[in-house]
């Protein structure tokens, strides 16, 4: 090892608590496998996300999954936020052409006060309705609806429906490993 490498074990650290399932990879083809996959990971965000939070007290909920991250309780929160949004996006995908959506300043979301303090289970609720609603609404979707698409306006770009449901089942799984990785470093 030589002295230069010191230095990057920390941001090396850092990176893999920052993406703890990897960084997300837009898919540009796709097929029935993947979008089944996509499905059931959306579908089954819910039923992960409960034990990851599952006998959290408030210091726990309160405490950053890394160093300049959220907490615990704003990374609950955020999912329900995110995720809400998604759902809207898929359905202007579905019922408009290529519309521009809205965007939204998810860090700015994630301070406001009660990001930082309501208790996790309205979010919670949020996330059972809405996966609950968008795995039917996998269910349902044929090939030429999976390629229907809606313009990112921030990241200049045009993006699928199945595309977006790539994004959004890694969302999750990125998310909630990001409370399962702080569980077990902090043995809780």
């Amino acid at each position: 090892m030589h002295a230069d490498s010191h230095n990057e074990v920390p941001a090396m650290i850092n990176e893999e608590l920052r993406y703890p399932v990897g960084k997300f990879t837009l898919p540009n083809e796709w097929d029935a496998s993947a979008t089944h996959q996509w499905r059931h990971d959306i579908a089954e965000l819910p039923v992960r996300v409960r034990p990851a939070v599952e006998r959290l007290g408030d210091v726990q909920l309160d405490t950053p999954y890394r160093e300049g991250g959220w907490t615990v309780r704003q990374t609950v929160h955020h999912l329900a936020d995110s995720h809400l949004n998604a759902y809207c996006r898929f359905r202007l995908a579905l019922t408009e052409d290529s519309p521009t959506i809205k965007t939204y300043n998810e860090a700015v979301w994630a301070e406001l006060p009660d990001a930082r303090s309501l208790p996790l289970a309205p979010s919670l609720e949020i996330l059972d309705g809405v996966h609950h609603r968008l795995a039917a609404l996998f269910d349902s979707l044929t090939p030429e609806l999976w390629a229907r698409t809606f313009v990112h306006p921030d990241r200049g770009r045009t993006v699928s429906v199945a595309q977006n449901a790539a994004l959004y089942a890694w969302h999750g799984r990125h998310h909630v490993a990001h409370i399962t990785s702080l569980r077990r470093r902090q043995g809780w």
